[in-house]
């Protein structure tokens, strides 16, 4: 905005006092005159709008206060710089113009070199408020971006480290998308119970539902001789197959020492991965924690794992129905499982099954979990 492109807006209902203002004004502005505080709203809210009004406070009906007020009432105008023009020279009148939102307050019989000056100052003072909210949007505008894009990389990562698992073992295919759904779901259901409310934030669940897909990653630390052995484990085998918990806990915190900066979803993913095989009476492992002990994310993926995986064929197992997965989530109630998640996953099983449907395995040696009954 240069001199001569910008507009004052000079209102007065004195049409001598307009003129003396428009000739000292005119030679380096666009001026625009009003004769009254409505007139002046109206062009005030018409396009392009003022770049500054000179406004006049003693006016029959609406005075100055009150069209500064209008002004400043309007998210059209309210950014729009005012100078007040008044014989009133009292402190207390020029107080509480600027109380109001005045920018500026001259005093009559004007000075012509003192208006000139105050008006180049408030509009040099508007320009460099467009030019940092300008450029305030492009950096809000970047930050976005890259906070997006970082965000996008992170869930590509996750999802590519969560794949090395599932690629060991192909018969888990959509393993990780459905255990993050019921994760969400469970955290969704439990975030107004008084035992999880201070836990399951929405950032929290944010970040439990982005985690979630890590939580076998450990499996990548295991021989195909083991995890994909089509019969029963022996106990050798079986304490091996263990370890995978901590390894993925293991590689988790290797990958946080290695960036040499926390980061609130690696934490989670981490607890998700030691300790999702903990169960609720202390009889589950790497380190048979019991109860509260339990981080509420392990104690929400136990659930989603276990239901998932008795629903699901293994190159050891045929799937079972929804109804039997339910019935044994019901029996290992307050054993296996925190009872309150627990009765989440029971009080929401409809849901869980839709998941389970809308993202199931093709299994075409077994009886598909749908056509089996669903218990009530």
């Amino acid at each position: 905005m240069t001199a001569t492109s910008a507009t004052i807006l000079i209102v007065d209902d004195y049409a001598e006092n307009l003129h003396v203002l428009s000739e000292l004004l005119r030679p380096h502005y666009r001026v625009l005159a009003a004769t009254s505080g409505d007139l002046a709203v109206r062009i005030a809210n018409s396009l392009p709008s003022p770049d500054l009004i000179l406004l006049d406070v003693m006016m029959p009906g609406m005075d100055g206060y009150a069209v500064l007020a209008r002004l400043r009432d309007n998210p059209a105008t309210r950014d729009i710089p005012v100078i007040f023009l008044t014989a009133l020279a009292d402190a207390e009148s020029e107080e509480r113009g600027l109380l109001l939102g005045a920018a500026d307050y001259i005093t009559k019989p004007i000075r012509p070199a003192v208006v000139l000056a105050r008006a180049r100052n408030q509009l040099e003072a508007r320009q460099a408020r467009e030019w940092m909210k300008s450029q305030n949007a492009v950096l809000e505008a970047e930050v976005s971006r890259r906070m997006t894009e970082n965000d996008l990389t992170q869930r590509v990562s996750i999802r590519a480290l969560a794949h090395l698992a599932e690629i060991r073992d192909p018969e888990t295919g959509n393993h990780l998308r459905r255990t993050q759904a019921y994760v969400q779901l469970l955290a969704l259901s439990l975030r107004q119970h008084p035992r999880f409310a201070a836990t399951l934030t929405q950032r929290y669940i944010d970040l439990l539902v982005r985690s979630a897909p890590l939580h076998d990653i450990g499996k990548v630390g295991i021989a195909d001789t083991i995890l994909l052995k089509p019969g029963e484990l022996t106990p050798n085998e079986w304490a091996i197959m263990q370890t995978h918990a901590k390894l993925g806990s293991d590689a988790i915190e290797q990958a946080e020492r290695d960036i040499k900066m926390p980061l609130e979803f690696l934490s989670v993913a981490k607890e998700i991965a030691h300790w999702h095989h903990e169960k609720w009476d202390g009889s589950g492992y790497p380190d048979g924690l019991a109860g509260d002990a339990i981080p509420v994310s392990a104690r929400l993926m136990a659930v989603a794992d276990v239901f998932d995986s008795l629903i699901s064929a293994r190159v050891y197992k045929t799937a079972l129905s929804y109804a039997q997965a339910r019935n044994i989530i019901a029996k290992r109630h307050g054993k296996h499982f925190d009872p309150d998640v627990a009765d989440a996953f029971l009080a929401g099983f409809a849901n869980f099954v839709r998941i389970a449907q809308q993202s199931r395995d093709p299994d075409p040696l077994s009886v598909p979990p749908e056509l089996a009954p669903v218990a009530q």
